[in-house]
């Protein structure tokens, strides 16, 4: 073989390895890429922003890639029961927490009691009504006059259980109970506020926040309802499921969900 013909082989080779290396090397991003997973999180609808911007954080930090699911609690329990692909479930209350830990839906053992919350009384920005006392004298008819109160439907939406119980306790309910504006959750009761459909809202004080377009107007006791539980709990058992749950609990989100007001618990 000549000294030109051995040249141009070597030549050739080095050819070859250097396209090898560009496909590898183009390969490395799309390997990456298929190697993350995807973790399903149901969250009552309360929760959206924070758990949106909990969401992006987590993502920056792991290979994981997080899809969010937000209706009333019921709603979501209904889907996880029936199978809905959920990893982690955040409920606003313990009753529908309960109701899949009874059908052995959740991971025994990560349920943790995770948020706090208050119900307020709102009104559009632009409303004449303003402070009032929320109490047994409160006169709710005479405030809403030919309108309704929007709440979550008291049936099953957990803001709007917990704001019957209070009414109730505060012997409001009777004078109301037949002009309520039932939403499907909480948020959709802001909604209908914000639009000036409805003169008076009965939300969480995490809703009443993010909105500029209404007023809290005045805050329920305490203890004229049961306390304000978001429980959280793994649905399918993974080690991202198990880092997102522990991560609900780090100090950087709990810097998040305090911004929107919950309580930390």
């Amino acid at each position: 073989m000549s000294k030109s013909t051995k040249w141009y082989n070597i030549k050739d080779c080095l050819t070859i390895l250097c396209f090898m290396f560009l496909f590898v090397a183009g390969l490395a991003p799309l390997s990456a890429a298929a190697e993350k997973q995807d973790l399903t999180v149901y969250a009552a609808a309360s929760t959206t922003n924070a758990m949106t911007d909990i969401a992006k954080m987590f993502e920056k930090k792991h290979p994981v890639k997080i899809k969010l699911s937000f209706a009333s609690s019921s709603t979501l329990a209904k889907q996880i029961e029936n199978g809905a692909p959920a990893d982690v479930y955040l409920s606003a209350n313990p009753k529908w927490m309960n109701y899949l830990d009874e059908r052995g839906v959740t991971q025994k053992g990560t349920r943790v009691d995770l948020l706090g919350n208050r119900i307020v009384l709102i009104a559009p920005e632009s409303s004449a009504t303003d402070n009032v006392a929320v109490d047994s004298g409160l006169d709710l008819p005479a405030l809403l006059g030919d309108g309704r109160l929007s709440m979550g439907d008291p049936d099953h939406v957990p803001a709007g259980m917990y704001g019957k119980k209070a009414m109730e306790n505060l012997g409001l309910w009777e004078g109301v109970q037949n002009k309520i504006a039932r939403s499907k959750d909480v948020r959709a009761a802001l909604v209908l506020v914000e639009r000036g459909e409805a003169p008076l809202g009965q939300v969480y004080a995490t809703d009443a926040a993010i909105s500029k377009k209404v007023k809290v107007v005045g805050v329920f006791p305490e203890s004229s309802h049961p306390p304000i539980v978001y429980p959280a709990a793994l649905v399918q058992d993974s080690a991202p499921a198990r880092e997102f749950l522990k991560y609900l609990r780090s100090p950087e989100a709990a810097k998040i969900f305090a911004e929107y007001g919950f309580a930390v618990r």
